[in-house]
């Protein structure tokens, strides 16, 4: 039997994306939210619920553009260009972050001060820009030839912008409903809040995001049964459970928060993403640069893809059993005091 090459490298980079928003989306929440604590002491239990685990997060967002770049380098040579101003963008706050993150810890009062401000910048620059990335790619990349065909700025839309707000939304829920799970006391009933009011943020934007792209698409419309004006229900009732998976994932938040739970918001928040990321995989596959480039037209050779694919076997397990072992290890509630510095 001969493997599909291109699909299974297709699946390996979907996953790490996913992966990365999942779980570096709740340590950029906790970013975004570091304005709204209390207090400085609150501010550090936020950071050290992350400590262990932030920059292994990231790994993830390696995994995903490096594999993007080496088993579909013609898809990379297009995104790329097409995107280069929001992903520097993107890279420099995740820079900035990091170095602020380690410089905090050992600030005095105004260098703290600086560096609490430059973490949270970092945390909410580079979710708007991870937004209008999203944005830029759904809204489809122009081609010439295969090759990018457009301007530096054509990603700056309404419906770009409007994305990036409604991830930066997203990423809150994220951030808050760790904290709800992660913590205690006075800063877990703030994070609950936090967690009520991201939730019908996300709630709301997340309807608007979907009726824009459905308005200003027409190739997303029609993949959902709305094409020509008229809605095809064949088309559509085999993918209504996608987007009654996303209510199911916001019903399960509130259920958690009206009840008092710790981990059930968190749940939900991920129900909520999980959903909204297979509702734009079927948006644009297979197409990876939309709409005009199918992930088959570029893979790199099935022989590179193929040694690749030895090398992310093995390692692929690894990072997933060091990732897992890893938030075993430090499971439980942070406290006042606690350091993982």
């Amino acid at each position: 039997m001969t493997l599909d090459l291109p699909l299974i490298w297709a699946v390996v980079i979907a996953t790490a994306v996913l992966l990365y928003v999942l779980l570096d989306g709740f340590d950029l929440g906790i970013g975004i939210l570091f304005p709204f604590a209390a207090s400085p002491q609150e501010r550090d239990v936020m950071m050290e619920t992350i400590a262990p685990v932030w920059d292994g997060n990231e790994t993830w967002l390696v995994l995903g553009g490096g594999g993007l770049f080496a088993a579909f380098p013609f898809a990379y040579a297009t995104l790329m260009p097409a995107l280069y101003l929001p992903i520097i963008l993107m890279l420099l706050a995740l820079i900035l972050r990091g170095v602020a993150f380690e410089f905090r810890h050992h600030g005095r009062v105004r260098g703290k001060a600086f560096w609490t401000a430059a973490f949270a910048g970092g945390s909410l620059v580079a979710t708007l820009a991870q937004g209008l990335v999203l944005g830029g790619f759904i809204q489809g990349v122009k081609l010439n030839d295969l090759a990018f065909g457009g301007g530096p700025f054509d990603w700056l839309t309404p419906y770009s912008l409007l994305v990036a707000v409604g991830l930066t939304a997203g990423y809150a829920l994220l951030g808050a409903a760790w904290l709800v799970w992660r913590t205690e006391g006075e800063l877990q009933a703030r994070a609950r809040r936090w967690s009520w009011m991201a939730t019908g943020a996300v709630a709301a934007l997340l309807a608007l995001v979907s009726l824009a792209t459905l308005f200003v698409h027409p190739r997303v419309a029609a993949r959902w049964g709305f094409g020509d004006g008229a809605l095809e229900l064949a088309t559509l009732l085999p993918l209504l459970p996608i987007p009654l998976v996303g209510l199911l994932g916001l019903a399960l938040a509130i259920f958690g928060l009206r009840r008092g739970h710790h981990a059930t918001p968190l749940l939900g928040a991920y129900v909520v993403f999980l959903s909204g990321f297979v509702g734009l995989a079927v948006g644009f596959f297979p197409h990876i640069v939309p709409y005009d480039m199918t992930f088959r037209q570029a893979a790199n050779a099935d022989n590179a893809l193929g040694l690749m694919l030895v090398g992310v076997g093995i390692l692929l397990p690894v990072i997933l059993g060091y990732t897992i072992w890893v938030y075993w290890l430090f499971r439980g509630k942070v406290t006042a005091g606690a350091s993982y510095h």
